[in-house]
């Protein structure tokens, strides 16, 4: 009897831990978006570093991370957290873009040509923006 008493309870404490540790997950990435949404960056690049921590391959905290580095003007940050996006997902078109925008910004036109290519290979949402890139591009060349 206390042998399965032990199990019950044993089974009933680890479902609530990592029912515990999947809310946490959600819950750190969901407030930093929150507070994002409201303009503190600060707050929210806690929260998704936090999620971070919690579950390393969090394609939207790294991509919000990077937004926040964006608007901080902490390039390298920056790139570091849209390369880590792209490495977990190649086909992500925000990151790609962002990642596009910021060498055009550091005059890496070779690198920003590369990105626009791989733009057009897996544009499916952002299409519209490849040619804004391409324009982007064109013009500082000609300067």
């Amino acid at each position: 009897m206390k042998k399965k008493f032990l199990i019950l309870f044993t089974s009933l404490f680890l479902s609530i831990f990592i029912y515990g540790l999947g809310y946490a997950k959600n819950s750190y990435f969901d407030e930093g978006k929150k507070l994002f949404d409201n303009k503190k960056f600060k707050d929210s690049k806690f929260y998704f570093e936090k999620d971070i921590v919690f579950n390393p391959k969090s394609i939207n905290s790294y991509l919000y991370l990077a937004k926040i580095f964006k608007k901080e003007e902490k390039d390298n940050l920056e790139e570091s957290n849209l390369n880590t996006v792209l490495l977990l997902n190649p086909k992500n078109e925000e990151a790609i873009y962002l990642l596009t925008l910021l060498n055009i910004k550091q005059s890496n036109f070779l690198k920003a040509k590369e990105l626009i290519i791989t733009m057009n290979l897996v544009c499916k949402k952002m299409c519209s923006t490849k040619q804004e890139l391409q324009e982007k591009l064109d013009s500082l060349q000609k300067n």
